[in-house]
């Protein structure tokens, strides 16, 4: 009787081995097959292009980021003032220099003689060189400003402040009458216009200014 009963314990147990022996040499021979055809590089490609992809993402991501970072930070420098706090009267702003007078002249906030006896004057109706706007600078024909008619345009014009250094280029060449106002009025875009007398040679008051008109090019 136990016999009977073994055999058919042996019996039952057979077919479950067959059964995993047939699974793994399936899945041995699904081995075999994948890794020597197509699919496997087929599948190996899809899973680098997908790998690719996400690195694009990533990378296209930081580098959105890294463009809105200086978006901003361009927008900070445009908001932040480049004199945050203004001059006083007679102060030492900086120096203007004419490359093509080897000329560098000390530039003093206001125009009044006393001013213009030291230097360049700055007409503190303007705004300050570098800004957005007309900035009028002024001298004497007799002093600082003697050679002023050897520039003309296409003759560059360069400002050192305390903001930094911004090189203008001149674009035109005025005559005007000494009472002329349009000197100083306000521009669309950054722009230097500096005011001597005329004629050069004039003895006596002059009844004339010699007026360069200057638009920024760079700036640092």
């Amino acid at each position: 009787m136990r016999r009977t009963r073994s055999r058919k314990s042996k019996l039952s147990k057979r077919p479950k081995r067959l059964l995993l022996l047939s699974i793994s040499v399936s899945i041995v021979l699904f081995g075999l097959w994948f890794g020597s055809t197509n699919a496997y590089t087929f599948l190996k490609g899809y899973l680098l292009f997908k790998t690719g992809q996400v690195n694009a993402e990533n990378n296209k991501i930081k580098s959105d980021l890294n463009e809105t970072n200086e978006e901003e930070q361009n927008k900070e420098q445009e908001q932040k003032p480049l004199y945050p706090v203004p001059p006083e009267k007679g102060e030492n702003i900086g120096e203007l220099i004419i490359p093509k007078l080897e000329a560098k002249l000390p530039i003093y906030h206001g125009t009044a003689e006393e001013e213009l006896e030291k230097g360049v004057g700055h007409f503190a109706g303007s705004v300050l060189p570098g800004e957005k706007d007309n900035s009028v600078l002024s001298g004497h024909r007799d002093t600082v400003f003697r050679k002023l008619g050897e520039v003309g345009k296409g003759d560059l014009l360069v400002v050192k402040t305390s903001a930094g250094e911004f090189t203008y280029k001149v674009k035109k060449v005025r005559i005007v009458d000494k009472d002329d106002r349009t000197v100083i009025v306000p521009k669309p875009r950054a722009t230097l216009t500096v005011s001597t007398c005329y004629p050069f040679d004039f003895i006596g008051a002059s009844p004339e200014r010699y007026i360069l008109v200057a638009d920024l090019i760079s700036s640092k």
